[in-house]
């Protein structure tokens, strides 16, 4: 008997690896022009010129707090503005100054070192109220305390001189960071677009899989969300950046076109969100049919891969890709409404037929914004002229507020970050304490590797934790391989400073990566000081461990607040936005006068509600089980949420697009109900704060009447058709569309806000149980 193995044929196989390779060269290009590798050579300049301007002039005796006031210095600078970069600085450089003097002071007493450390770990954490800018000076006054600690002992007039050097260190990250500032500056744009840009390609992509893989919807939804989120932070940032940068130097033309494309991108999420449907009734609509859906979640899928080339060619500066197959989808789709049409008749296709044209309506809008960015992309003539007024454009940025009460407001268990300083707190002094009693070589690492991994979340703090150490053992693996390989110092020092910059640009991206390369860092740098090397890999493994299991303990036993304890906040700023948002719209239909900030200004503050709750929600799972209660009462709670503001962008989407009819009575009745309901759940999560509940009229009349505004459109179409008017008046079809969505979309928006009411509720007497 003659046995057939099935190899893979050689073409193809090496075809596959082609493409395999191809794509991780392009990584790899994208990653070397990115801001963050970009960050990292600033990095690894400002450490190791002084290193060598020192040595060469024989002053080694004050690199080491120079350095480290460089390195610990270095985390506060992030996109922003000049004044909030150099601001942020400052206030990183006096706290790791107070923070490392009084370290210093405290050392050859134990228990006032002990007490110091509880002190200063504490109220350093607690900067991180001032959101992320806040987070990474907080980072930075912990860093600093890890390296007082490493320092050996010194005292008197040396500390003094310690802390001034370390200023020095600081102040020269400072001037090295605004002498490459304008490098710098449009590197971080360019990134922070290129990821938006990808970002909003991959939610178009997944958006599209909702119209077909009805069977993955959940998986599918809990992406959307995490994206979401994603991308609104992206959003904030670049707010910040490029609105802040036009007002600060006025209009310029580079600027200009990438506030456009940011503008778009704001757009198409609206516009995504906007084509949010109701999936179940989509299914019975379409039951046989499913086909004619396929071809319009192509058109999305279409257009998030055109998204994601084009993220790729601002990094490279290369040409943007052709529109060819983009066109070439759309004129698929237009053709497939009235094949629809056609195999199924009139008037029983209309519905169907409708709900295409609309889906249909929203993608032409979507196309309109990717061809909008494709045209500043390629410079056309007059593509970024903008008429954002000054006035206007301070109230789309969401600037952090640094009053001091925000600290006193949060010294309260209610707070995340309060727990979460206290919990640190106790963490570092049991950190030390164990390691001084088992005699730990360097147990400053414990603590380096707990101010690194632990985070409010437990969730998050058991990930970070696992990737640290994962990483910290694939470096240490690969550090002992070059080791027992070559003992040339001059290998070592090169290695240390490309592990530096390699660390520093991946610790953003990947936690894991990150790790490796610093554990290579610090490897290196300790072969580079003694000769046993491989002493050191041991115990750097070995804190890595220790560090990580104290912290994944702390999270869990110590004051823990669990997230489905804590959405309360969250879901009563979503409700109270998605009502401004609601009545925003309202306004719009019954002025009439076109987009205006009064409307987009809400709709900015839902879309970021509605971040922050999706947030939440990404931190309930990655709860303990045991800890998630009533998962999926919490999951509909921000499923109907999210569906709500979807269905209101759909609203003001419409609105903003076609004219619209006079259907004020009947829209602003069902207005008015919508509002109440979400009053409702507001008044039922929140009893100290009572909201009036405005006059609800007649909501069946109502409904019955937009029915009737739409039947006897359908019948005059109807007529139409009889008499052999086949082709369809544009007005006609304008006011059926109108109708159609009106009467569907409000019809829906009340049964949500009901069942939002109801889900609320439940949640209520959960939270209140427990």
């Amino acid at each position: 008997m003659q046995i057939e193995y099935n190899y893979p044929h050689p073409n193809k196989l090496s075809l596959r690896h082609l493409i395999m390779v191809g794509n991780l060269l392009k990584s790899i290009e994208l990653f070397l022009k990115g801001a963050s590798f970009y960050r990292g050579i600033v990095l690894t300049i400002a450490v190791t010129l002084p290193i060598a301007i020192l040595y060469s002039i024989g002053q080694t005796a004050i690199i080491v707090p120079i350095v480290f006031g460089t390195f610990v210095n270095a985390p506060s600078d992030i996109p922003g503005s000049l004044k909030r970069k150099v601001n942020g600085i400052l206030i990183s450089i006096s706290l790791t100054a107070i923070v490392t003097l009084l370290i210093l002071f405290a050392k050859p007493y134990f228990l006032v070192l002990l007490i110091a450390l509880a002190i200063l770990s504490f109220f350093s954490a607690m900067i991180a109220v001032y959101g992320f800018r806040g987070s990474l000076i907080a980072f930075s006054g912990l860093l600093a305390m890890v390296l007082a600690l490493a320092v050996k002992d010194i005292s008197g007039i040396d500390i003094l001189l310690h802390v001034g050097l370390l200023i020095i260190g600081g102040l020269w990250y400072l001037i090295i960071s605004l002498l490459l500032r304008r490098i710098s500056s449009k590197k971080d744009q360019k990134k922070l677009l290129s990821d938006t840009l990808e970002l909003t390609g991959e939610y178009l992509k997944l958006r599209g899989r909702l119209l077909t893989e009805r069977d993955l919807h959940d998986d599918l939804f809990k992406k959307i969300l995490e994206l979401q989120t994603k991308i609104s932070e992206k959003h904030e940032t670049l707010r910040e950046s490029l609105l802040i940068t036009r007002r600060k130097t006025g209009r310029s033309h580079y600027e200009e076109r990438r506030l456009l494309i940011f503008i778009s991108l704001i757009d198409i999420l609206e516009l995504a969100l906007a084509n949010t449907l109701d999936y179940a009734k989509i299914d019975d609509l379409f039951n046989t049919k499913k086909n004619y859906l396929e071809t319009f979640s192509n058109v999305n899928v279409v257009m998030g891969e055109h998204l994601v080339m084009l993220s790729k060619a601002i990094i490279n500066n290369n040409k943007i890709p052709t529109k060819n197959e983009l066109l070439n989808v759309f004129a698929n789709a237009h053709k497939e409404i009235d094949n629809y049409v056609a195999e199924v008749g009139l008037p029983e296709a209309r519905e169907g037929a409708l709900t295409l044209r609309n889906i249909y309506t929203y993608q032409q809008q979507l196309l309109y914004q990717i061809r909008a960015i494709r045209r500043v992309m390629a410079n056309v003539e007059n593509a970024s002229k903008l008429s954002i007024k000054k006035q206007e454009e301070s109230q789309f940025i969401t600037l952090q507020e640094y009053r001091f009460s925000i600290i006193l407001e949060h010294l309260s268990f209610k707070s995340t970050i309060f727990r979460h300083a206290l919990r640190l707190s106790v963490a570092v002094v049991a950190a030390y304490l164990l390691g001084s009693l088992l005699d730990i070589k360097n147990a400053y690492w414990i603590i380096l590797t707990l101010i690194v991994i632990m985070r409010p979340n437990y969730g998050l703090t058991k990930e970070r934790s696992l990737n640290r150490i994962i990483g910290t053992i694939i470096g240490a693996a690969v550090a002992a391989l070059i080791i027992f390989t070559t003992q040339n110092i001059i290998v070592y020092g090169v290695l240390a400073v490309l592990s530096l910059t390699f660390a520093f640009s991946l610790i953003q991206q990947s936690y894991k990566v990150g790790a490796a390369f610093i554990t290579l860092h610090v490897i290196f740098v300790y072969a580079l000081l003694q000769p046993n090397a491989f002493e050191v890999i041991g115990y750097r493994v070995l804190d890595t461990l220790i560090g990580a299991i104290l912290a994944v303990i702390a999270n869990y036993v110590l004051w823990p607040l669990w997230e489905f304890k804590n959405l309360d906040h969250d879901i009563l700023a979503v409700l109270k936005a998605n009502n401004n948002y609601l009545l925003a719209t309202q306004k719009l239909y019954n002025k009439k006068n076109g987009l205006n900030t009064h409307y987009k200004m809400p709709r900015k503050e839902a879309f970021l509600a509605m971040s922050e709750l999706n947030a939440a929600f990404q931190r309930v799972t990655q709860d303990p089980k045991s800890k998630q209660k009533e998962y999926q009462l919490i999951y509909d709670i921000v499923t109907l949420n999210h569906t709500i503001i979807s269905a209101i962008a759909s609203l003001g989407s419409f609105i903003q697009k076609h004219k619209v009819s006079s259907l004020n009575e009947q829209f602003d009745i069902f207005i008015i109900h919508i509002s109440n309901n979400l009053k409702e759940a507001r008044n039922i999560l929140d009893k100290n704060k009572k909201l009036k509940i405005n006059q609800d009229d007649n909501i069946e009349n109502a409904k019955e009447e937009l029915l009737d505004n739409y039947t006897n459109l359908a019948n005059e179409r109807d007529q139409e058709i009889k008499s052999g008017q086949l082709d369809v008046k544009e007005e006609m079809l304008i006011n059926l569309q109108e109708a159609h969505l009106l009467y569907n979309q409000l019809i829906w928006l009340r049964n949500l806000t009901d069942n939002l009411k109801k889900a609320t509720y439940k949640y209520k007497k959960l939270v209140s149980s427990t």
